[in-house]
């Protein structure tokens, strides 16, 4: 097992990092973006677990945490450089996140209206987390019309905002906590505002 013996080495301080086979490339190349946005969403989660979930979402966040800590090292390695045995994400990651929502959302019940992100803390986190896990997954698309990535990191990501939306509501139903409906405009003040639309002259 690797041990990082030195924090620092120096070999940055020209704004270039190094993937898992050595090649340098620039910290802003849209690669270094996506690991940085899963590295950003990681440590996200992180947080969330330190307001102390119940168990069952505590156990799923670390799991998620570790799938994430592979995902960033798949980015991290160019696909010609690729080999078996490295870390991944596979079918199977993303069929244990859709085991998750359904057996969450048969306890929760069916949404019936759009909610605000907030609640606790560890469930405002959480939200937190799932919008950043969209821009991670954003910026994966982005990378993958321009390299080759792994088929199922972008599915991944996808599921996984599923997966961070519902476990925010799981978090609140466990404590408790009522969720925030978004308050629809009235008829009325939708009449205001269209009458308030200036008119092209």
């Amino acid at each position: 097992m690797a041990r990082l013996t030195k924090i620092y080495t120096h070999t940055g301080d020209h704004g270039e990092t190094g993937l898992v086979a050595g090649q340098r490339i620039s910290k802003d190349s849209p690669r270094i973006w996506a690991v940085g946005t899963v590295d950003e969403l990681n440590s996200i989660i992180g947080l969330a677990q330190a307001f102390k979930p119940d168990r069952q979402t505590a156990v799923a966040l670390t799991q998620i945490q570790n799938d994430l800590f592979n995902l960033g090292a798949e980015l991290a390695t160019p696909s010609k450089n690729f080999l078996a045995g490295m870390p991944a994400i596979e079918l199977h990651h993303i069929t244990k996140l859709e085991i998750l929502i359904d057996a969450l959302n048969t306890r929760l019940g069916p949404l019936e209206e759009f909610i605000l992100p907030a609640g606790v803390p560890a469930a405002a986190q959480l939200h937190v987390a799932r919008t950043v896990c969209r821009r991670a997954e954003r910026l994966c698309v982005r990378l993958a019309r321009r390299e080759k990535i792994g088929e199922q990191i972008v599915p991944y990501l996808n599921r996984l905002g599923d997966a961070l939306f519902v476990l925010a509501r799981w978090v609140n139903f466990k404590a408790g906590a009522s969720e925030t409906h978004w308050q629809k405009p009235s008829a009325s003040c939708r009449q205001v505002s269209r009458r308030n639309v200036p008119t092209k002259q």
